[in-house]
């Protein structure tokens, strides 16, 4: 999917496509620095759009490893399966709300890490609430959750939820990103 049609996308669909373009390398770089591939056995991504970080993810993952990723824009989810073709990938085409029912079909407790693109300025207060209860819930007690946001208002919900919540920042990203890195 080239940046024009990312943009289309964003046009299209707003309230759930939060960015006007993909990630870029630098701010992919940032988010997956905090993560430890050498012992992960799991990890979910919500929101992957058209794939920038989770083809990262894959390409750092032991083999035996799995990669959940919630997506809600079909054509975000098409895009992934046709492009993507990596045993350890599952994609789900849900809201991350529903994050351990999926981890249940799978016998999986517990996650390693969760990186979150999702747009919570554009959510309603109650599913974010949700959503990072039930991240905080799944992972492991050395986990790490990492969310990027255009402004810095989610940090007082992070803390609220997460006992450590640090912070980075990507200018060279359009737009500039805050990177939250949050642990139990």
């Amino acid at each position: 999917m080239a940046k024009g049609d990312f943009f289309t996308e964003f046009l299209r669909q707003a309230k759930s496509v939060g960015a006007i373009m993909p990630s870029s390398k630098y701010l992919v770089k940032k988010m997956i620095a905090p993560i430890d591939f050498t012992l992960l056995k799991c990890i979910v991504e919500f929101g992957p759009g058209t794939g920038i970080i989770t083809h990262e993810l894959l390409n750092r993952m032991p083999v035996d490893s799995k990669l959940f990723v919630f997506e809600i824009n079909k054509e975000f989810c098409e895009k992934l399966q046709g492009e993507i073709k990596d045993p350890r990938l599952i994609i789900v085409s849900d809201t991350a709300e529903n994050l351990e029912d999926y981890l249940a079909q799978h016998n999986i407790e517990q996650v390693d890490c969760i990186v979150s693109s999702l747009p919570f300025a554009m959510i309603p207060n109650g599913i974010v609430k949700n959503i990072l209860t039930i991240s905080k819930k799944v992972l492991k007690p050395n986990g790490v959750f990492i969310q990027y946001q255009y402004s810095l208002n989610v940090y007082r919900r992070l803390k609220s939820i997460f006992n450590n919540v640090d912070l980075d920042f990507t200018p060279r990203n359009l737009p500039p990103a805050f990177i939250f890195i949050c642990k139990n």
